[in-house]
């Protein structure tokens, strides 16, 4: 990976001190962004353990957990330590007084961990949306219309128009491509991040080859940011909707 970014230099030197010539693995079993699937496996697991309280039962939680965040122990605690607080003054909520006695009201959240299991979903209720030839990373609805926006590791996102319950919905490729000899061309670089503003009418997207992209609900390329010097992992509009907070592997949001 280090290699494929350009990092030249550091992928001899992480390859010396780490005697991967001498293992046995083969690199041509190992799928493309493995480590960017485990370092989001790594953030869901970590959310998770925020999620659960102390009496093991499911919390849901408010905010999202960042990859930034998701490493810094204080976050993690603080994160937690809301979360109980949050349960504690709901319980206290749910005590009632009746004819001088407190009656403690059934906590719905913990009975439902008793008795959930798993469900199966028939394939009428589901509907697959086929389009993307490579591996789907990140998908967000639009807070405002049946739009779904899908990320992958072909080096496209797209939009999908879900509002017609059709089972081949109506898709907008958004081509994710840099300037190669005056031409445009396929980065072919994962899109690893996106999110829509407040209001769903811009979708931005963050890839691999390290640009941040802005597009329109009708697949129109607004606009291009270009200020980071490796893969964008994460980014996220501000409420308002004016600014996006962006992070990447060059230690840089």
């Amino acid at each position: 990976m280090l290699a494929k970014n350009g990092f030249q230099h550091s992928a001899y030197t992480f390859g010396i001190e780490s005697h991967i010539s001498q293992s046995n693995i083969n690199g041509a079993l190992v799928p493309p962004a493995a480590l960017l699937s485990i370092i989001q496996k790594g953030l869901q697991y970590t959310e998770a353990e925020i999620s659960i309280g102390e009496d093991g039962a499911e919390q849901r939680l408010v905010e999202s957990l960042s990859l930034i965040d998701a490493v810094m122990p204080d976050v993690v605690a603080s994160r937690q330590n809301q979360q109980n607080q949050q349960k504690q003054q709901i319980v206290k909520t749910e005590i009632q007084e009746t004819n001088g006695e407190e009656v403690v009201a059934p906590n719905p959240a913990a009975e439902s961990m008793e008795v959930d299991g798993s469900i199966e979903i028939p394939p009428s209720k589901a509907t697959v949306l086929r389009g993307h030839e490579s591996e789907v990373f990140i998908c967000a609805w639009n807070p405002t219309t049946d739009l779904l926006a899908s990320g992958s590791g072909d080096s496209t996102a797209r939009i999908w128009d879900m509002s017609d319950n059709s089972t081949s919905p109506n898709q907008l490729v958004l081509r994710h491509c840099i300037q190669k000899g005056g031409t445009e061309v396929p980065s072919n670089k994962d899109v690893t991040s996106l999110d829509w503003n407040c209001d769903g009418t811009l979708l931005a997207t963050g890839s691999y080859d390290g640009y941040a992209r802005i597009w329109t609900t009708d697949g129109r390329l607004a606009s291009t940011l270009g200020q980071h010097k490796g893969p964008i992992f994460a980014l996220k509009w501000n409420k308002r909707g004016n600014y996006i907070l962006s992070a990447g592997v060059d230690k840089v949001f």
